[in-house]
């Protein structure tokens, strides 16, 4: 997720376009970031069932609503890009929105996409994950043109695959300039998926001529980037940090870069043109890996035995055991507990209680309870450290508060692709919310889909229908968490059942040539679990209102 933190402003909202400064060197789990996201990669062999599956979590003050984009066709031969779609309010909002430039329509029609903040997914089943790397600061030109949800919009207008896909990002991104922060985006399709890093190209160093006042070509922006493909047996993950590693620029099967890269690079200084090329070298000036990715991998592979204190990970790993969609849900959910690096181990206490028998008799017995939450403020984590040092500290779990949304995509080569892509996705904290199905042969989603819960209250905004319940459940977490959980395990459940039911009846529809019928059907099951879902976590506020929260 892009940062825009600084330790001198505070967050600014509704489609504002950045300039803070960043402290540099800084790092995802440092105290003063609040926002980063997490990205984990499963091939096709590496998946129970064959699917290849990508995924996001969008984990700052990004907009909330989520539409269904048709296709079109443009009538012009031109087609705008625009700044500042992260920040609106409502589809229709452009306070704030900028055009930046146009770049060739596409002469074929458009494909229908979910257009999140940062776009995800279309309706051929080409999937993309998300998470900021920042890179060096002096890499990025905000004289280009392309910030990242734009090259994510006109990749799934426009593609079918991920190399498609990879390689018309990179040519956008060099012919008129990338001006984002470093970024990863994690490229799926039915059969394969890839790690794609881009960054700015820099500005050279001062030409001698062009002191003297000389004439010399022009140094326009452009972009350094390197997509590295994930091995069909593989999982991988990006969590804010520069991931790819040596470039093995004669194996096109697994690499795909910029034209000039390694002369850029050498102009710049990065890379002195000997030896092997490694491009998180290039990017930046830290290691390729922290708790997220660490966690991840080794979790996914334990035999491998990996070690937090290496100075490099491997890029990707093979799982020990096949992966579920479930499984990927419950890695979104991780906020470490019980492992070295979970946040309130230390924060326990001892505690007596009682219990009365039908026959009159008392059993007492004492038990262990960690009242303090993980989604403490960094008030009360301040207040804890400053009692006892060291004893809240703060590890950026998968899992955030501060989650806007998150969505793990699955691309099913032997679906059609109605029902072959689809998207779990889930509004707000990902440990605490349900998910949605969300099937890329939906042509509409529920109203309340379409309105940001970000800029302020509002009850027609489909996040607030969870994040309420969600951020009065953290008040007792250690007593509410119980409630949020058992639901959340109650829709997975019947969700992946369902999925089955609604699939197969579907896919009898398509074959049958019922088209309207299968797309209606797939549209009001969307609507049915966003409907069941969000009345569940509202009937669970008036509870945890009542048994708990007042108390305080």
């Amino acid at each position: 997720m892009k940062k825009i933190v600084s330790i001198l402003l505070s967050m600014v909202f509704a489609g504002s376009i950045y300039a803070q400064q960043y402290p540099y060197p800084f790092h995802p789990d440092d105290d003063i970031v609040s926002e980063s996201c997490t990205s984990i990669l499963v091939a096709k062999n590496a998946s129970a069932d064959g699917s290849v599956m990508t995924s996001h979590s969008c984990d700052s003050n990004y907009r909330t609503w989520l539409s269904m984009e048709k296709s079109r066709i443009y009538s012009e031969g031109s087609q705008p890009i625009y700044w500042g779609l992260l920040h609106n309010e409502e589809p229709y909002d452009v306070r704030n929105v900028v055009e930046k430039g146009k770049i060739p329509a596409p002469l074929a029609p458009t494909n229908k996409f979910l257009n999140v903040a940062y776009p995800c997914m279309n309706e051929k089943q080409l999937a993309i994950g998300e998470t900021t790397t920042v890179g060096k600061p002096e890499l990025r030109r905000l004289d280009g043109m392309f910030q990242i949800e734009e090259l994510e919009r006109i990749a799934l207008e426009r593609c079918s695959t991920a190399r498609e896909a990879i390689a018309l990002m990179g040519a956008l991104a060099e012919e008129f300039g990338y001006a984002d922060e470093g970024e990863c985006l994690t490229v799926a399709d039915k059969n394969e998926i890839w790690h794609f890093e881009v960054y700015g190209n820099g500005k050279l160093p001062v030409d001698e001529n062009a002191k003297k006042g000389k004439k010399v070509k022009e140094d326009k922006p452009g972009a350094l980037w390197v997509a590295q493909r994930i091995p069909d047996d593989h999982v991988g993950v990006s969590a804010n940090i520069p991931r790819i590693g040596v470039v093995d620029f004669d194996n096109p099967d697994y690499f795909m870069y910029s034209k000039d890269i390694k002369e850029r690079s050498k102009a710049l200084g990065y890379w002195s043109g000997e030896g092997e090329f490694k491009f998180y070298k290039v990017v930046s000036n830290g290691k390729p890996f922290s708790i997220r990715e660490y966690f991840v991998l080794s979790r996914m592979a334990p035999s491998l035995n990996l070690q937090f204190d290496a100075q490099e990970l491997p890029f990707s790993v093979k799982p020990d055991e096949k992966v579920t969609p479930e499984r990927m849900f419950a890695f979104y959910r991780e906020t470490y507990d019980g492992t070295d690096f979970d946040q309130v181990k230390d924060l326990w206490v001892e505690v007596q209680r009682k219990k009365k028998n039908p026959d009159g008799t008392v059993e007492y017995w004492k038990e262990v309870t960690y009242p303090i939450s993980t989604w403490m403020n960094s008030d009360t984590r301040d207040l804890l450290n400053k009692i006892k040092p060291g004893v809240a500290p703060k590890k950026r779990t998968i899992a955030g508060i501060q989650c806007s949304y998150s969505h793990i995509m699955q691309c099913r080569s032997w679906l059609p692709d109605e029902i072959g892509g689809i998207c779990y996705f889930s509004f707000d904290n990902p440990a605490q919310s349900p998910r949605i199905p969300i099937y890329m042969g939906v042509t509409e989603l529920p109203k309340s889909f379409s309105i940001c819960g970000q800029h302020r209250y509002r009850t027609d905004a489909a996040v607030w229908a969870y994040r309420e319940t969600n951020r009065l459940a953290t008040f007792y977490w250690h007593k509410t968490r119980s409630h949020i959980e058992s639901k959340v395990a109650y829709f997975e459940k019947e969700m992946m059942q369902e999925n089955k039911l609604i699939e197969a009846k579907v896919l009898e529809l398509l074959k049958a040539g019922k088209k309207e019928e299968a797309t209606k059907i797939l549209n009001e099951y969307t609507a049915k679990y966003s409907l069941a879902t969000s009345k569940a976590w509202q009937d669970m506020k008036a509870d945890i209102w009542m048994y708990y929260v007042r108390s305080l």
